[in-house]
């Protein structure tokens, strides 16, 4: 790699005016070099009923996937990397989109320089208003490193506080839509010794997981295209658009093959605005089970058994678990889309059947035995105390719509203004209110996970599903819900966001920055 990563930016060698990398010392000797790059490509085919088109993606420098429009991470905890992601877009791009990035791993826990501000975009010819410089790449330092390894006194952390599904996406101020919906955003798997990515490790911490190639990433999103079959999209209006077609790994109605055995399918929704009700049906629709393992990329304490449906507002994820050895070989199976949506603002609600996005055809047997299991225990939860719950500061965050426009609290995003400034090491209780009837708004807090304390609908309190009792970085508020979570801030400082990831509605000023100081 040349020219060589440095602690600060190397401006003079083209890397853009970036902070010093925090904890460099701990984590950047002996770290993985990796190099990717923000691409346009003109031969991506959604469909055959469409021509070849433009595409943007992230892909490796020297092995490119062109399976997907953007490459897959396969990363470890304790083995940290510094990954340089370099800006090659085309500079005299028209039409939608920008040809600017900047890069957020959601939601590893890193330094702020390393985490995608929606203000530290660069290229060759631009720069954002919290870097210094222009630049041709940025250098992040992925410390891999679980929460609180500083009050630990170690550089593991609190291993109850272990990510798995992560991805990673562009985040460019007012231009997040339009550049994700361009195809800039990629799956980041994170292993441990518990989520071990071997189903046939014999350590007897292991779970022993479906691994690969059986450990397959699923990404959802929804297109609009014109009627040359071209991609279409209106990055101006505040209501932005909703697709009228889904594309799985970036493909209109794929058929995927699969062996008959256990398969551990990691469920993304990157948006721009819909939300999904998946279900995995037979072809006169009758429902199936499978076995719920994570959301947001953490793994529950305990699975969630035959279960027949998994909801994803924009940026959640669920890890499940299909066994298909109880299916013939020649079975047909869809995956289908049973929410229904007419507006980017909300879903409307879960109708069968569905529309099918997904054809899964079980064409095989496994080459070999199926070793990978799901166990009763997955990954315990962090300890919240009593007294630290009845101590945490409490904030409160409204978000709403405002002059055709959507703000927290009554204001715009500003990225230069801290809203919050919070001392490192702290925990707080926010509160995330949406008094508006008409939007739902997948609320997504940068650095760390979150607890759901309490959910309130129109100030009553209800159930929270089993699914979101775990850890998670993405809340969705519903109309006239209240959802008070419990952070922890820990290890690093600097400027984080929290946004609505209803890509709109974050690029149309529902955003705010926080500090942790």
């Amino acid at each position: 790699m040349s020219p060589v990563p440095t602690e600060a930016a190397n401006v003079a060698g083209g890397e853009a005016g970036r902070s010093p990398h925090q904890r460099w010392a701990q984590f950047a000797p002996g770290a993985l070099l990796y190099e990717i790059s923000a691409v346009e490509r003109n031969d991506w085919v959604y469909s055959p009923s469409y021509p070849p088109q433009r595409i943007w993606g992230y892909q490796t420098n020297s092995n490119p996937d062109n399976s997907m429009p953007s490459a897959t991470f396969f990363a470890r905890y304790g083995r940290p990397l510094i990954c340089r992601i370099h800006n090659k877009l085309p500079q005299n791009h028209v039409g939608f989109g920008t040809p600017e990035i900047s890069t957020h791993l959601h939601n590893l826990h890193c330094g702020s320089e390393s985490d995608g501000f929606p203000g530290d975009y660069y290229s060759p010819n631009k720069y954002g208003p919290t870097l210094t410089a222009k630049g041709r790449f940025k250098d992040h330092l992925y410390s891999n490193v679980k929460a609180g390894f500083e009050a630990r006194q170690d550089l593991k952390g609190d291993p109850t506080e272990a990510l798995g599904t992560l991805f990673y996406h562009d985040h460019t101020l007012d231009f997040t839509a339009p550049n994700l919906y361009l195809g800039l955003a990629g799956f980041y798997y994170i292993f441990d010794e518990v989520d071990s990515g071997n189903e046939a490790d014999p350590s007897p911490t292991a779970l022993r997981l479906p691994s690969h190639p059986y450990d397959y990433p699923l990404n959802f999103n929804d297109r609009r295209f014109d009627a040359s079959g071209r991609l279409f999209y209106d990055q101006v209006h505040p209501e932005g658009v909703l697709g009228d077609k889904v594309a799985v790994n970036g493909r209109i109605e794929p058929v995927l093959r699969v062996a008959a055995r256990k398969y551990r399918f990691r469920l993304l929704n990157t948006g721009p605005s819909r939300f999904y009700n998946l279900a995995l049906v037979t072809p006169t629709n009758v429902l199936q089970k499978f076995t719920y393992i994570s959301n947001d990329g953490n793994l529950l304490p305990a699975p969630l058994l035959n279960q027949t449906s998994v909801t994803l507002g924009v940026a959640e994820r669920a890890d499940i678990v299909v066994d298909f050895s109880k299916y013939v070989i020649g079975t047909q199976l869809y995956l289908v889309n049973r929410m229904r949506q007419v507006e980017t603002r909300l879903p409307k609600d879960v109708k069968e059947p569905g529309d099918r996005v997904l054809k899964i055809i079980v064409d095989r047997y496994p080459p070999t035995q199926d070793l990978s299991r799901v166990p009763a225990s997955l990954r315990p939860l962090p300890v919240i105390t009593p007294a630290e719950i009845a101590a945490a500061p409490v904030r409160r965050w409204i978000f709403e719509r405002d002059k055709g426009m959507w703000a927290i609290n009554a204001k715009f995003v500003d990225v230069n203004v801290p809203r919050a400034q919070i001392p490192k090491g702290g925990y707080e209780i926010w509160e995330l209110s949406n008094v508006n009837d008409g939007w739902s708004h997948p609320i997504h807090i940068h650095f760390e996970e979150g607890r759901i304390l309490q959910k309130l609908v129109k100030g009553v309190s209800v159930p929270i599903p089993a699914h979101e009792q775990g850890r998670k970085d993405v809340y969705v508020v519903e109309p006239f819900t209240t959802l008070r979570i419990f952070l922890r801030f820990r290890d690093y400082k600097g400027k984080y966001p929290m946004h609505c990831h209803n890509l709109i509605h974050e690029d149309h000023a529902m955003m705010l920055r926080w500090d942790i100081v």
